[in-house]
């Protein structure tokens, strides 16, 4: 499926807060039903035809047997508002699966802890879901208040601790502050994945390479094409691409998801 376009129809549309939405799009009958990696993305394009770019919207779940797709997104701009818009039974066109998840094999047999900020949480839910009884997950998600969402869900997919940053639900905090209280009482992880904005990302970083943990981190870039034609979004990284001889990558092609140790985000 990766690098095609699909019509897809909204058979169910929730608003979980002010901004937030949640979707599930249904695969018509002629789409050819591939695996998702969680980590994975779509570009789904706005249903103006003045917008001709996709935007990308992590995978929140998949159920492959029923055909459908759930995305939760933000509505940041002009193109999210008009998906954010339509109604069920509408139409969307999709571009996807894009992009690189997270090596599930690595994590097999882990203590795991899945660390997700603001819209870096949804990707966290399918990543759980998966990860449900080859590892030893916790997931950490982290809000600004009490305006949460999702919550029901990952409680009934796994472990769930909660950080808000004004307090008001869970640990006062961010992701890490609830990790390493958890972590106080000998519930220390073995391995980390995290889906977040850029500062807890850095932050996420220093933690594992001080403790040499296994981390994977996805990286939330502004993209254009989303398959690695436009170079619009690439990240600094440690060794020279070998098409291009330079350490950079493009995270819509070459991640999302990256090992840690192998992208700079400290520049």
């Amino acid at each position: 499926m990766a690098k095609t376009q699909s019509l897809m129809a909204i058979v169910e549309k929730e608003k979980l807060t002010e901004d937030i939405y949640r979707i599930k799009l249904k695969y018509g009958r002629e789409a050819k039903i591939e695996d998702i990696i969680p980590g994975q993305f779509v570009g789904v394009y706005p249903p103006q035809k003045d917008k001709i770019l996709p935007r990308p919207v992590s995978i929140c779940d998949f159920e492959k047997e029923e055909r459908l797709i759930t995305l939760v997104f933000r509505t940041a701009g002009c193109g999210t508002r008009d998906i954010a818009s339509l109604r069920e039974g509408d139409e969307l066109k999709v571009l996807g699966i894009l992009g690189n998840g997270y090596d599930i094999e690595q994590l097999r047999g882990k203590k795991t802890a899945l660390l997700g900020g603001g819209i870096g949480i949804p990707p966290m839910l399918y990543l759980a879901k998966k990860l449900s009884g080859i590892a030893d997950v916790t997931c950490y998600m982290g809000y600004r208040d009490s305006h949460t969402f999702l919550l029901d869900d990952f409680k009934a997919a796994s472990k769930t601790v909660t950080a808000t940053e004004d307090g008001s639900i869970g640990v006062k905090g961010n992701v890490l502050d609830a990790l390493q209280a958890d972590a106080q009482k000998g519930t220390f992880p073995e391995a980390l994945c995290a889906c977040g904005p850029l500062p807890m990302l850095r932050a996420v970083q220093r933690f594992a390479a001080e403790r040499d943990i296994l981390c994977f981190l996805s990286l939330e870039e502004r993209m254009a094409c989303g398959v690695g034609a436009c170079l619009g979004c690439v990240c600094r990284t440690v060794s020279e691409d070998e098409h291009f001889g330079v350490p950079l990558a493009r995270v819509c092609t070459d991640g999302p998801v990256f090992e840690q140790s192998q992208v700079v985000l400290e520049w």
